[in-house]
């Protein structure tokens, strides 16, 4: 009898399968891809094969793929002290608050450490409540801030909906309308967006309201743009009712969108800021939320009723350190502005190519590629919360990105394009290549 072996790709694969449980997923039928090594834009399994990251893994490895920088500051950090509760403090909690207040602008100059981005915005709508005595927390539909139970009910991302009954309270939704399904004049859009929000806030109370929580940019929703002054005309509705403006930047802050942070494309300042992924590349889970000195002030002789047991983490202080001054010494905002206008040159070529390319929507390299079966209907090539069955399309279109080699976010009808920060135009052109191939499958079912 011949024996069967199995490759050590296989083993670690099937090893992962068993025994752990992955998220956003159905738990059998999936095929992920068994990363050995990364470095650059590029990921490698253990069969050799290499996949262009156009994705940086969630939005968040923007400075690259294996920057040993980040290695050598985190050994030299742990060689002194790998763990200290938050009462005690280390060099590199200080020199990391310090930094994020010099490119934080405004005063937003006092950092509180966490863990991720989900914690981030945790803790920001518990002390927006706390701060302003107030409950309720206005956000976004088709918006997305983590999946524990308050941020979870926060966002408007429909994969909360199988846990609706267990939403957290006090959170009201609104809708921002965006130019490509906008079905009336361009004129109207700021307008008549501005206009929902206040009579929202007139509905529910201004008195009662302690926060609007908005992204920076859109991220995994589907890229949506603001209308052209919105950002500002929120930060004004807020200042004349006391309403705070909380800004997650967990996906599109550091460099992601051009700038340090997705909201410096509207030149507005708010008064909390929520950060992670990029804040150390994700090569280590560390969050940071912060606040104005305004804020923080209630709490000089108060107790801040706000605490992690790995809060200010000095092993992920030393890391975000090192990330930061990467951003800085390869000048990757710079890359990021002069690369987000290649590719939107790149990809405005392939939507004459492509007769399903409906949209494009990008700020910086935070960009999103819509496919619809008529221009002219702008009919989804899968709709919002897609069904199994209403994604035949768009799973061969993603199944086609894998088998080419490219790693990248597919959800619905939407490609996502986010590479790391330090991509060259070669780089892209291999990765919108990959993409024009697979696309071409969803113009054989362009109506």
């Amino acid at each position: 009898m011949l024996e069967t072996t199995i490759s050590e790709a296989q083993e670690i694969i099937q090893n992962n399968l068993d025994h752990t449980l992955f998220s956003w997923s159905k738990q059998k039928g999936i095929d992920p891809i068994a990363v050995k090594r990364a470095e650059g834009v590029y990921l490698y399994d253990y069969d050799g094969k290499r996949y262009i990251d156009f994705s940086s893994g969630l939005m968040n490895v923007n400075i690259g793929h294996g920057n040993q920088r980040i290695t050598d500051a985190v050994v030299r950090q742990m060689q002194e002290v790998s763990y200290i509760t938050p009462s005690c403090v280390t060099k590199a909690r200080g020199d990391l608050g310090k930094k994020l207040a010099e490119i934080c602008p405004g005063d937003l100059n006092k950092a509180f450490f966490t863990l991720c981005g989900a914690t981030s915005i945790e803790n920001a709508i518990k002390l927006a409540r706390l701060y302003t005595g107030r409950h309720k927390i206005i956000s976004r539909y088709q918006s997305y801030h983590g999946s524990t139970y308050g941020v979870m009910a926060a966002g408007g991302d429909p994969r909360k909906l199988p846990a609706d009954s267990q939403q957290a309270p006090n959170f009201v939704h609104i809708d921002i309308p965006y130019a490509y399904r906008w079905q009336h004049s361009g004129e109207s859009l700021l307008t008549d967006a501005v206009s929902n929000l206040e009579r929202m806030i007139a509905y529910e109370g201004p008195g009662n309201i302690a926060a609007i929580l908005l992204e920076g940019e859109s991220g995994s929703s589907g890229c949506f743009k603001y209308p052209v002054g919105y950002l500002k005309s929120i930060r004004a509705i807020c200042d004349k009712h006391g309403i705070l403006l909380i800004i997650d930047e967990v996906m599109s802050g550091f460099g992601r969108t051009g700038k340090w942070f997705g909201f410096q494309n509207h030149d507005v300042v708010p008064d909390m800021v929520a950060m992670a992924k990029g804040l150390t590349a994700g090569y280590l889970p560390f969050g940071c939320l912060m606040v104005t000195d305004k804020i923080a002030a209630k709490y000089d002789d108060a107790m801040l009723p706000l605490g992690l047991t790995y809060s200010a983490h000095p092993v992920c202080c030393a890391a975000a350190l090192e990330t930061l001054q990467i951003y800085e010494d390869e000048k990757l905002i710079e890359n990021t502005v002069a690369m987000g206008k290649y590719m939107d040159s790149q990809v405005e070529l392939l939507k004459r190519k492509h007769p399903s390319i409906g949209d494009w929507r990008n700020t910086g390299l935070l960009g999103c590629i819509e496919l619809v079966k008529n221009r002219e209907t702008k009919e989804p090539m899968a709709p919002f919360n897609a069904k199994p069955d209403e994604m035949l399309i768009m799973n061969k279109v993603a199944a086609k990105i894998k088998e080419l080699g490219m790693y990248t976010f597919v959800r619905w009808n939407y490609i996502f394009v986010a590479p790391p920060l330090c991509v060259t135009t070669e780089q892209i052109d291999e990765g919108l290549a990959i993409i024009s191939e697979a696309i071409s499958i969803a113009d054989g079912f362009v109506v």
